[in-house]
């Protein structure tokens, strides 16, 4: 998560909006990376179970939604509406 949050900044200085899913807020909150969404899911499955595309475009709208946020740094908590 490291070298995301790091890799995240670098692009974000160059103009471009990032946004990255974690599964580890308490990490994620410490590092301070532009925008990330925690999801509450297990290491391995970002965007939940396998073959939900229902859940998984929920998801990923969610973290799209995000790079038009400019109140930075942004940690926001993904909750499943299903």
């Amino acid at each position: 998560m490291q070298t995301v949050g790091l890799a995240q900044q670098i692009i974000e200085d160059r103009g471009i909006p990032t946004a990255s899913i974690t599964m580890l807020a308490e990490v994620t909150r410490e590092l301070q990376p532009p925008r990330a969404l925690s999801v509450p899911f297990p290491l391995g499955f970002p965007l939940g179970e396998a073959n939900n595309s229902s859940l998984q475009h929920e998801i990923l709208a969610a973290l799209m939604a995000l790079l038009d946020r400019n109140d930075l740094p942004v940690l926001e908590t993904f909750t499943p509406n299903g």
